[in-house]
This record gives C-alpha cells, structure tokens and sequence, in this order.
C-alpha cells in the first residue's frame, strides 16, 4: 500500500464512527484532515466532537483542523472550504461520510425526515463534491469516496424503508455519475459499504443495541479499506462499488478476526448485500 503523508481529506461527520476512522487511519501517515461535522458539544448517547476528533488525529501523527458544518447548509460547506484551502493549500480527497438514516416505513416516517435524510445523504454528498471540485481538478492523485451502498435494485431493499433507501442509494447514484463525468479529468469517484454491520453509534442507539453491536465490526475494517482504495491512481480506479472485505483481500488481508468486536461470533451482513 502506499500512503497518504502530506494529503488533504476533507471528511464529514468525522467526529465519530466511520469517518473518525479513516481520518485516524489517514493521520497515522501523517495526512491533514478536515474534521466537518456538526457536534461542537459533547452529546450523551454519541461520544466524541470534532475538537476531540482533531485531538485524537493529531495525537496519532497527522494534522487536523475541526470545521463546525451543518452538511444540509452550502454556505457552511463553502465556509469550510475556503478554510481547508487557506490552511492547506488544497484538497485532495473528499470523504462523503455524513449519513442520517430513519428505517420507518412510508405510513410512519414524518415528512420531515425524508427531507433530513435527503438533505444530508443525497444532496450534501452532492454539494460537498461540487464545492470541492475545483480544488480536487488541481490535485496530483483526486479521489472522491462515498459512504454509500451498490446500487442493488431489488424490491426487498426499498419496500421495508423506501425513504431511507432512497436516499443511501442518491449518494451512489452520484458515484455512478460522477465517476464518468470526472474520469477524464482524472477525479477517481468510488463508493464504498461495509460488508457486515460496524459497531458504531447509530448500530447502538438505531439499529438493534448491543447485541447488534457485539455481533459487528469495528470501524477499522472500513477505514484500512477506504485507505486502500484513496491510495491507488485516480485514473486507474473511478466508478467502483467497492465492499471492505473484498477491498482488504485483494491487498493481501487474510485476518478478519482483527476487525470483529467479538472473534469467532456470527457477523451480521449490512443493508443492500
């Protein structure tokens, strides 16, 4: 694998998870880090803000600077641009990690949650991309990598919760566009989803606690993947659905038991697998 030294990543919701993650991962090379995420104030179910993020980054090697974004707002996205740039030089990569999720289905979820999780997922996916393209056309090696699942597009993952699917699925639908617009330009635009559950805040408090959670991986399977991916040519890798597991195999990984939260424990496979 190569590395990241001297990259800039841009990363929202960074604070915690999976994007906390990969800017660890990326810091342990001694790259610069974007912490844009929204939780200045410690919160009592989700551990972490992004100054504590930035200390943690820094304290492992890398650089960070924790910008206060609300994903759903371009002026604060812009804001938080043109300060990476004025403090960086630049942009290199951008992580769309922020993600809202609600799994109610269509007669119970609240308008105003499709409009949050559409807001956040789709539309801040897209934004953030936009508003840091300028900078990315300028990079040596650019990479664009989304959060966001294959585009599997079988009834089973839409009828039990259309919004949330919908929305998940609008971040993939900018890799599968963006990846042809850019690919002469050379803006590598990839995709990336877990293989089995990550034990991280929203599994805990949204999607079946604990014991969900012990039967997860740790956020560090997606992080080494999405490192490995961000370090490969742009122009080589562009327009890819990558999942962790087959990411980390294909470098050489053969030991998966360092990920589990409990070794030897039956994982439970992710969303949209």
């Amino acid at each position: 694998m190569g590395d990241l030294r001297g990259k800039t990543l841009f990363i929202t919701g960074a604070s915690r998870g999976i994007g906390k993650a990969i800017g660890m991962r990326a810091a342990r090379d001694g790259a610069r880090i974007v912490i844009a995420a929204k939780t200045t104030e410690p919160h009592p179910n989700l551990p972490g803000t992004i100054y504590s993020a930035a200390d943690e980054m820094r304290q492992a090697g890398g650089h960070a600077l924790a910008l206060p974004v609300d994903i759903r707002d371009e002026a604060q996205i812009e804001d938080a641009v043109r300060k990476t740039v004025e403090a960086y030089g630049g942009i290199d990569i951008v992580v769309n990690n922020a993600s809202a999720i609600d799994l109610r289905g269509t007669a119970d979820l609240p308008v105003k949650k499709w409009d949050l999780m559409h807001d956040i997922n789709a539309r801040g996916t897209w934004v953030t991309s936009k508003l840091c393209l300028p900078y990315l056309l300028e990079a040596e090696n650019p990479h664009i990598l989304n959060l966001s699942p294959p585009l599997n597009m079988e009834a089973r993952w839409f009828a039990p919760h259309v919004a949330y699917t919908m929305a998940k699925y609008g971040m993939s639908l900018c890799v599968l566009g963006m990846a042809d617009e850019f690919k002469d330009q050379g803006v590598a635009v990839n995709a990336l989803w877990p293989k089995t559950t990550v034990a991280t805040a929203a599994v805990v408090n949204l999607l079946g606690g604990e014991e969900v959670a012990a039967r997860s991986r740790k956020p560090d399977v997606v992080a080494d993947a999405a490192h490995a991916i961000l370090t490969r040519p742009s122009r080589e890798c562009t327009g890819n659905f990558f999942i962790d597991e087959e990411v980390l195999r294909a470098e050489g990984v053969t030991d998966f038991d360092q990920y589990a939260v409990n070794p030897g424990m039956e994982l439970i496979p992710d969303f949209f697998l």
